[in-house]
Formats: structure tokens, sequence, C-alpha cells
């Protein structure tokens, strides 16, 4: 009797703290159910004149697929990591990479021709906090400072799981302070700031700018987050009803899934030390008042479509001017794949129309 009833508050504790993990309920900013969707909510349509672009890339994922599926899987990271930084080695990109030390924190400026060294972009990249680098996101960041006609500064975070999750939050935080008086010359006051950044990037880029707010620091003129993963609890409706529509990270993360929540959100927390819906790592969850302006893109197909969406209602909820707009059809972060991709060329003049309201150049 006594196994029994030890067992059962075990089992109370597991299911209480589990609750405590998950968070509030934000149900109510899903989809159509809040009115900043209709309002804030811009859709992009796939071209059926694009399938040969679309059928190009999902071979490349199909690929690496692949080759994990022959391969142990204590060497899938290698293989990934390997993968993320040679997307773009055979591109040739019309741009300067410059390696820098910001702050404390591995980086490299990306120059585009007549880039303005005042104008400046933080550029968190994504790779699921464990891959990435700035090798791995040249085609994004030069592009980025093409359409800025600024300086990006691309930051190489710690990743897991050689590091914690808090010291990739830490990376970001001194890069910006350093980016805040440093550019590409050395010494020097900024005039315009951004920071972007896609999936765990674009999560990074989130917390960072309520991080930026609170601590009185001088705020971004704008952010942008592409793709980005804004719920460290797993609870978006998307995970599960876009599993099969999402050809990159189904097939990477999809068996995650089928792990009960709960040992999710236990793992989650005995992984990092945080709690899974604390606003460091899930922005969604947090005050999302008084922020800068934000573009978040994201695809119609993406299992993180609802993260996007819930930050997107959440956010126009508190007053904050956050602008979602999506694509039909598209992969996770399909801007990596420019100009290959009608979609991501449309994204981008997206982006620079954004950014150029949000801070014109002089």
């Amino acid at each position: 009797m006594t196994l029994w009833m030890v067992l059962a508050a075990l089992a109370v504790v597991w299911v209480c703290v589990a609750y405590y993990l998950r968070g509030a309920d934000l149900s109510a900013f899903d989809g159509d159910k809040h009115p900043a969707a209709a309002a804030h909510w811009q859709r992009f349509s796939a071209s059926p004149e694009n399938h040969d672009e679309q059928r190009a890339v999902l071979t490349s994922l199909q690929g690496i697929n692949t080759v994990l599926r022959g391969t142990p899987r204590r060497k899938h990271l290698g293989l990934l990591r390997a993968y993320m930084d040679n997307l773009s080695a055979d591109r040739e990109l019309n741009a300067e990479f410059r390696s820098v030390d910001a702050g404390g924190v591995a980086a490299e400026w990306v120059l585009a021709p007549g880039a303005d060294s005042a104008r400046r972009t933080l550029y968190i990249h994504g790779g699921a906090w464990i891959m990435g680098s700035p090798r791995s996101h040249r085609v994004i960041t030069a592009k980025f400072s093409e359409i800025t006609g600024g300086a990006v500064l691309a930051i190489d975070y710690r990743l897991m799981p050689e590091h914690t999750r808090k010291d990739g939050i830490a990376d970001c935080r001194s890069a910006y302070r350093w980016m805040l008086d440093h550019g590409p010359g050395g010494a020097a006051p900024a005039q315009a700031l951004f920071v972007a950044g896609d999936s765990a990037g674009g999560n990074l880029t989130l917390a960072l700018i309520a991080w930026i707010r609170d601590q009185g620091l001088r705020q971004v003129n704008a952010a942008v987050a592409l793709s980005p993963a804004t719920d460290g609890t797993m609870g978006s409706p998307s995970l599960r009803a876009n599993l099969h529509s999402d050809a990159m990270l189904g097939p990477l993360f999809g068996h995650l899934i089928r792990v009960p929540r709960s040992v999710l959100l236990w793992g989650g927390w005995l992984r990092s030390r945080i709690r899974p819906s604390h606003p460091d790592v899930s922005p969604v969850f947090g005050d999302l008042s008084g922020l800068p302006p934000v573009l978040i893109h994201a695809s119609a197909a993406e299992m993180l479509l609802d993260d996007s969406v819930r930050y997107l209602n959440k956010a126009r909820a508190a007053g904050s001017p956050v602008t979602l707009q999506t694509w039909g059809q598209m992969v996770h972060v399909w801007h990596i794949f420019y100009p290959a991709i009608t979609q991501a060329r449309e994204g981008f003049d997206e982006i620079a129309k954004f950014l150029a309201a949000a801070a014109p150049r002089s």
C-alpha cells in the first residue's frame, strides 16, 4: 500500500510540475480567433509555375535525410552541421566577410558594396540551437546588407550541447551591446539598428528585443524574424497539424511529436535549467508591449506556423506593431535558398520595404 501511495504522490508531482512548466494557455491567440490576424496577417500564395524551383529544394533536403537514415545517430549532429555550413559553399556572393571579436563573441561583418557602417544589423542564425554559423547563412546576411544598405554583424553564438542555452542567449546580448558602439571600422555610434534571425535565431531575436526594452538600452528601429520558434513548450497546434507538410522539420524532428508533452517539458527543463515557458526561451509567453516594429515570415506548411500566429496576436493585443506574412507550400526558412526560389525573392522585397519604412536611408 505504501508503494502505491508513493507512486501516486510522484505522479501528482509530475503532473503539477508539467503544468507549471507549460505556462499559460495561449489558445485564445490561435489562428483567426483574434482580430489582429485579420488586420495584420498578409498571405501570399505559391505559384504553380514555381514547382521546379521547389522540387530542387526538396531534392536537396531528401539527400541529407537519406544520409542520416544510413548513419548511426551519434554522427547525425556532425553531418547536419557540415550540411548547413556548406549550403552556400558554391555560391558567389557579392559581399565582403570580415572576422571580428564582438565583445567576446566570435562573429563576422558582412558588407555589401557601398554598405554604410552606421547602419547595422545583428543577424542571429538558426539551426535548432545545435548547428548553424555565420558561414551557413551568408546568403541571407549578404542580402540583408544589400537591402539595408548597411553592415551586418553575423554572430557565432555558442551552441548546444557543448554549451548551455543560457550561453547562447548571453552571447546575443553581449554582441548587441557591443554593436551599439562598434562598426566595421572600429568604435563609432550607430545611426540605424536592426536585429534579425531565422528559426532558433528568430527565437533569440524576439527574446532579445524584449530584453533590450527591459534593460533600457537603445532599441532597434525594427526586427525581422524568419520562421521563428516562439514557444518552447511545444504547444502550437501546427506542430502536429503540419507534421507531414513540413519537408524540412518533419523528417528531422517529427519523432518528438510522438513523445508525451509532459516528458518533453521535463526534458527541456533538465537540459537547460530554464522553464520551457520562460520568456527567455519562449518569447510568446513574455510581456509583448512596448516593442519595436516586427516583421515575421512563416510558411503556411511548416510546423512552426502557429508559433508565429500566436506571437502576432498576443503582441498586437499588447499594442506592439507586429506584422505576419506567410507563403503557401514553402519550406522552413525558404529565404536561405535565395535567389533560386521566387518566394525568397518576394520575401526579401517585403523585408526591404519594411526596413526602409522603419529607418530610411539618409
